[in-house]
């Protein structure tokens, strides 16, 4: 990470920012190409986070400003960035004036919030390595950039920008360049991108937001996930209190959350890969409700709503597979080898914690399920389905349950995680807090 530049998924930006955000804005179909209109979605820009986006975008005026880049390199750039959108020499404007009338207008939004506020001095990222690697990927894409664009010197014009004025606004700026005109990026290409944008401390959708990427095909495959996944992340997200209008719309969410590394319909795969096991199991439909009520901490109560087990998930299956023929329409389902070497590694765990669990109850208050009856239930998932879902359930109601863990059994935890292939992140969001540590 640079040190010279905030890390602005750390400030509260979400999605792209500053004079790159503008341009997004003045590329959108239908957008009104006048001055009036184009110093309106400025103003309108600096105006986002109480006045503090008004920073970002100020800065990346000055910081153009302040460089050495000619004024038709600034032009070919911003034509290109905001796929001609607004064109401030149609207003008898050069850039270099359109880029000041930008600055002017971001410090006045500043000093409604900071009556005494004076703009920083401009501290551009030149940064050599980060400079090389961002011209590198502009030179990979001298053909693609050639073959849209109409302007002359595009390649040669972006990379003054990322060499003589900002690295950060140039790597922004040949991002829009390819969104604005729908550039196919191949998959690789586009990991490096976003492993550039990390360095300098954009959120991930300053590069994935509206790029044109080539995925690979959709897969099972766990490389890439954060945290938990599949059936175990959905129940998860059925905790008491949570916040979606409908059920449906909480599945939506979990089978949507792919990420921005892996393609469009791989955490729908994955959780059609763990509904489909059990609904084609010997697991009774009176297990797959309690193992469900236990893991949601009854957050999502199905008996009560006169919903079986079986078809509950279901009608989880069945959006999976309306949201692959969506997104990955060449995807066929697959099932993946069970690890059924561990199951009896995953069996003594449950069995360990078993007595502790036979004195405790989910949900006290209201229809209280025995925490021995779901101990029962986990080790049926492990012999009838799947170990590894049956370890990821398992974690879950430790979770629920609340229940003590020792440093010893979590360091078995830890080498079965390894086993199933888990991402790092997996302990440390599920139970890791529940470690007795001296």
């Amino acid at each position: 990470m640079t040190q010279e530049r905030p890390e602005y998924y750390r400030i509260g930006y979400g999605e792209d920012f500053g004079l790159t955000a503008l341009t997004e804005l003045l590329s959108r179909p239908g957008s009104g190409t006048g001055l009036a209109d184009a110093l309106g979605y400025a103003e309108g820009l600096a105006d986002q986070y109480e006045g503090e986006a008004s920073v970002e975008l100020g800065e990346d005026a000055r910081r153009l400003l302040a460089s050495e880049v000619p004024e038709h390199i600034l032009q070919t750039v911003w034509l290109a960035s905001s796929g001609k959108g607004f064109d401030p020499h149609d207003h008898g404007m050069n850039n270099r004036e359109w880029l000041e009338k930008i600055s002017e207008l971001s410090t006045a939004r500043l000093r409604q919030n900071r009556r005494s506020h004076t703009p920083p001095p401009v501290r551009p990222v030149r940064d050599a390595v980060l400079c090389q690697a961002v011209v590198a990927e502009i030179r990979a894409m001298v053909a693609d950039l050639n073959r849209i664009s109409a302007l002359p010197d595009l390649v040669d014009a972006l990379e003054q920008v990322a060499t003589g004025a900002d690295v950060d606004l140039g790597l922004r700026l040949f991002l829009r360049v390819l969104k604005a005109r729908s550039v196919p990026v191949e998959y690789e290409r586009y990991r490096r991108l976003l492993a550039l944008g990390w360095q300098l401390g954009f959120p991930p959708a300053v590069v994935h937001d509206g790029l044109h990427i080539i995925w690979p095909p959709v897969t099972t495959s766990r490389q890439g996930i954060e945290g938990d996944f599949g059936l175990s992340r959905l129940a998860r997200l059925f905790t008491a209190g949570w916040h979606h209008r409908t059920a449906r719309a909480a599945v939506r969410n979990a089978m949507t959350g792919d990420g921005y590394e892996r393609p469009p319909g791989s955490e729908a795969a994955i959780l059609l890969e763990d509904t489909r096991r059990v609904l084609q199991s010997t697991l009774s439909d009176d297990a797959i409700i309690l193992l469900w009520l236990a893991a949601t901490d009854r957050g999502y109560s199905i008996d009560e709503r006169g919903v079986s087990g079986q078809d509950w998930l279901a009608q989880i299956a069945d959006m999976c597979e309306e949201h692959l023929a969506e997104v990955a329409p060449t995807y066929v389902p697959v099932t993946s080898a069970i690890r059924a070497d561990i199951g009896d590694a995953v069996l003594r765990e449950i069995q360990q914690v078993a007595p502790l669990a036979a004195d405790t109850v989910i949900s006290p208050a209201f229809r209280p399920l025995e925490g021995a009856s779901v101990m029962k239930a986990l080790a049926q998932v492990v012999t009838q389905v799947d170990p590894d879902l049956g370890f990821r359930l398992f974690l879950r109601t430790l979770e629920v349950l609340r229940l003590p863990i020792t440093q010893e059994q979590y360091a078995r935890y830890e080498d079965l995680s390894r086993h199933f292939q888990y991402g790092e992140d997996h302990l440390l969001f599920s139970v890791d807090h529940l470690v007795l540590r001296t």
